[in-house]
């Protein structure tokens, strides 16, 4: 789901994943949702923003989380997923 939602554009917010090319970051998002607004309350702020962009936010920050890679960069941990 995500993968068609999150861009990367180097040149774009310093290359940070923004949501269909827009300038609002997954870590805007994110960090929205942890501070406990709700996604209406989201939506209403951002009205660029549809439901599934903050689902594609959370499923993209759960698939990175996946792939941890410790000090020597070894990777740590990865899981299987279905995107």
């Amino acid at each position: 789901m995500s993968r068609k939602i999150i861009t990367i554009e180097p040149g774009k917010m310093g290359g940070k994943p923004c949501i269909r090319g827009l300038r609002i970051t997954v870590d805007d998002v994110l960090g929205y949702l942890a501070s406990g607004k709700t996604k209406d309350e989201i939506l209403q702020d951002f009205p660029d923003l549809t439901g599934e962009d903050i689902d594609s936010c959370l499923d993209f920050a759960s698939v990175r989380e996946r792939f941890t890679r410790g000090r020597r960069g070894e990777l740590l941990f990865e899981e299987d997923h279905c995107g």
